[in-house]
């Protein structure tokens, strides 16, 4: 028998939106999304009835990867607005009772960051130890690592003839947590805007903070490439718990608040590490693994190298994540974000069942255990872009990869930018679709990216207006998470585990079930209920078919990409 448990918390029983500023509503005509505009759209995120928001970055910085290359903490960037624009924006928010939650963003700064302008300047500088620099290797770099955005981890600086690191671009130097100051500049900064009254942080890859002493080169993988990848020398690093529970002690522990980390490459022991509420130093996490299922592994092109998934490998590593941390830890639910593809595109069918796939998607993620994450745009069932060349792209990360393995190393452009299409970070940055007036009603200017020119079809004044959009659906998948509280503690067991084509679970609370039926596929699957699974009565709680309530669930011919969800007494 299980009550609801003594770790009852708001952050698990509440649904997250995440809004990426600069493509969610420009509020100037500058074609760029500002803080004015998002204060303009909350009466609509009321409505969806989300409680918390995400703010991807909005500091000062140069945007040399949107936002997350910041050259002052403390202020906001000048084409988002003011301090006083995001005074207000709080105010906003806590008036309709939502929740701001801002990304942290500590593994790394610009380069132009007055710390680093400093430290840059000369080696007895007091900032030189603020970040990373060591002298060249053998007239190269000093260890052979290879950056997340291609090439070299390493840049050399004419001025102190020394390299420094930067896992991210070269306009991001890597902060030296070994540094006691940087700690202390960092946790003074994060009690600073706590103060201010935010509700938590989203923590960017908080798992690389810590860098093996020593920083060897990393064994030879790729022999396609100068560079290699060294994440066992900087993911998980040896003092990386440390650090997290200094941060914990000195700042988190003295706010009710939630934290997510954003941590590549953890197993669920890490994240029970991580989360659990003994002594865990994060509330929750992102882990990436249902991310890399259509990943060829060990390809030297990475998440570029793409395979079709198979729905066994998915429901491995979901239930895998779902029955480890029960009790011990807490997930994060989500399909999309700014560094993802649609998942509509991705894992449903975004041309001729784009509402049905999105809707049996939504259903399948919010009806498991762990705080659910809506990207802006996934709730009207966005799609991917497929731009006709690489001068129409903005992402670092895209145009690296161009130049890296198009324009110096010969790949064919054609199945490169077919990768793109598929996965590229710009899918999910297009400008939110509005309505159906020029530029979707993002901007009365030029876009600083175009919009998907689907935009007359799918947008939020025609969902709004459609009460079966995807929209209204998923409206009604946040209602029924504050009305049934099997949907945020129950247990979580799979069913047909060798099923191709439907993923089905129980979750089990007290005397209920919750019985979650979802056809991933455009065919008509028949589901059978495995015997062990009795009840008396039965209600449908949701579907996005009309289906007879009184029609038996013996056996089920889904239609394509159904979802249904039945309470089972």
């Amino acid at each position: 028998m299980e009550s609801i448990p003594k770790t009852k918390q708001w952050w698990k029983e509440a649904v997250v939106y995440q809004i990426y500023p600069r493509s969610f509503k420009d509020s100037n005509g500058d074609g760029i999304g500002d803080l004015r505009g998002i204060i303009e759209k909350l009466d609509y995120l009321q409505e969806l009835g989300v409680d918390v928001v995400w703010l991807s970055p909005v500091y000062k910085s140069p945007n040399d990867d949107n936002g997350y290359d910041i050259s002052d903490y403390q202020d906001i960037m000048d084409e988002f607005g003011t301090l006083a624009d995001w005074d207000e924006l709080l105010h906003q928010m806590h008036a309709r009772g939502m929740k701001l939650v801002m990304d942290l963003v500590v593994n790394h700064t610009s380069d132009e960051h007055h710390w680093f302008i400093e430290s840059r300047k000369s080696k007895d500088n007091p900032y030189r130890d603020y970040y990373i620099w060591r002298p060249g290797k053998d007239g190269k770099e000093p260890n052979n690592w290879q950056s997340f955005f291609s090439g070299s981890a390493w840049q050399y600086d004419e001025a102190t003839g020394e390299y420094y690191l930067h896992l991210f671009s070269k306009k991001q130097p890597d902060l030296n947590w070994e540094n006691e100051k940087v700690r202390e500049e960092i946790f003074n900064m994060m009690t600073w805007w706590l103060d201010r009254g935010i509700d938590g942080f989203r923590m960017d890859v908080i798992n690389l903070l810590s860098k093996v002493e020593g920083l060897p080169d990393a064994p030879v993988t790729n022999l396609d490439d100068r560079y290699q990848w060294g994440g066992q020398y900087f993911v998980n690093g040896p003092k990386l718990m440390d650090y997290l529970r200094e941060m914990k002690e000195k700042v988190l522990s003295k706010y009710d608040i939630m934290t997510v980390g954003e941590t590549p490459m953890v197993t669920t022991d890490d994240a029970i590490r991580f989360t659990n509420e003994q002594d865990g130093v994060m509330n929750m996490l992102f882990q990436f693994e249902h991310m890399d299922v259509d990943t060829k592994p060990g390809s030297s092109l990475g998440k570029w190298d793409i395979q079709p998934w198979k729905l066994t490998d998915l429901k491995k590593i979901m239930s895998k994540w779902q029955v480890e941390l029960h009790g011990k830890g807490w997930n994060s639910l989500y399909l999309e974000n700014h560094d993802q593809p649609r998942s509509v595109s991705r894992f449903g069918d975004d041309k001729m069942y784009r509402v049905e796939s999105a809707k049996m998607l939504a259903t399948w993620l919010h009806m498991m255990q762990g705080t659910p994450y809506i990207y802006q745009g996934q709730e009207i069932g966005m799609t991917n872009v497929a731009f006709p060349s690489i001068e129409y792209y903005r992402d670092v990360e895209t145009i690296n990869l161009w130049n890296d393995v198009v324009v110096n190393k010969g790949y064919d452009p054609d199945k490169i930018l077919k990768a793109i299409h598929y996965r590229g970070r710009d899918n999910a940055r297009t400008p939110m679709q509005w309505d159906a007036t020029k530029h979707a009603g993002f901007t009365t200017g030029t876009p600083w990216i175009d919009v998907n020119p689907n935009y007359c079809d799918i947008n939020v004044e025609q969902a709004m207006k459609d009460e079966n959009s995807v929209f209204h659906y998923y409206k009604k998948l946040i209602r029924l998470r504050k009305e049934h509280p099997i949907i945020v503690y129950g247990s979580y067991e799979l069913l047909l585990e060798d099923d191709e084509q439907i993923y089905a679970y129980v979750r089990k609370f007290n005397d209920e079930q919750l019985l979650v039926i979802t056809n991933f596929s455009s065919e008509q699957p028949t589901f059978i209920l495995p015997a062990h699974i009795t009840f008396t009565e039965k209600q449908l709680l949701i579907s996005n078919y009309a289906v007879d309530e009184n029609e038996s669930i013996d056996t089920i011919v889904l239609k394509p990409y159904e979802a249904r969800v039945y309470k089972l007494k």
